[in-house]
């Protein structure tokens, strides 16, 4: 059970946080000391099935997406979906706005507007889909080739799947499988790669688009959406 839960831990920090961010700076500068132009937007959006809020994350960086952060003095300022967001800092994440939402009632369009001065405001607009399970998962499953009917994806979405035992030394199962008339198969062959036993799915949904209205060196909006269920698998 050790293995078991290390490798769960090993996935939510690798899945929340990429590699890139370890070189970001953290210090805090101000809006007033950037012109518009070049401040980079650092939009993340995160959400899991067992909590009952998604976060909505916004910084903005000098100069590109390792620079330094900033805090926006009168009169910038942010709004998520027309409410003005609070800014807030820690020495690990430098200066960030962070708001959270019901779970219930985030499936649908939203809009993120930065205004810098009066001359320039920036808006972006997204739809998030929650990633949603067809059927529920039997208790128990057969080494038959399991199909996973999914549901608030796009053809063409890409999903990563990682399923886990609790030997010690199995190998399990991590790929990405982009999605085909909502379903995604786990064949017999990669089940061999897990023991009989208890098993945990983890679905996630990902994913990374420039800024509308800017390049992708100056700003991206970054979704995840993760699911998970238990269940045993058996011969």
């Amino acid at each position: 059970m050790i293995r078991f839960s290390l490798a769960v831990l090993l996935l939510i920090v690798v899945m929340s946080s990429s590699c890139r961010s370890r070189d970001k700076r953290t210090e805090i500068g101000s809006s007033k000391e950037i012109i518009p132009e070049a401040i980079f937007f650092d939009y993340q959006v995160t959400g899991e099935e067992d909590n009952d809020s998604i976060t909505v994350l916004l910084q903005f960086r000098s100069w590109g997406e390792f620079g330094a952060t900033l805090a926006l003095d009168t009169p910038s300022r942010v709004q998520f979906d027309g409410e003005l967001i609070k800014g807030d800092s820690t020495k690990i994440t430098g200066a960030f706005y962070e708001i959270r939402k019901p779970l219930k009632t985030f499936n649908g369009p939203h809009n993120i507007v930065f205004t810098y001065d009066a001359s320039k405001q920036y808006r972006e607009e997204f739809i998030f889909q929650l990633l949603k399970l067809a059927a529920d998962i039997p208790a128990t499953l057969r080494r038959d080739s399991l199909r996973f009917s999914l549901l608030g994806l796009d053809s063409g979405d890409v999903v990563r799947v990682v399923m886990t035992d609790t030997v010690f030394g199995s190998e399990g199962i991590d790929r990405l499988d982009t999605v085909k008339d909502g379903h995604i198969i786990i064949t017999p062959k990669e089940l061999k790669t897990l023991a009989d036993g208890p098993i945990q799915l983890h679905l996630v949904k990902e994913s990374e688009t420039p800024v509308k209205n800017r390049s992708r060196k100056l700003g991206r909006l970054y979704m995840i959406y993760r699911l998970k269920r238990e269940f045993l698998l058996t011969q």
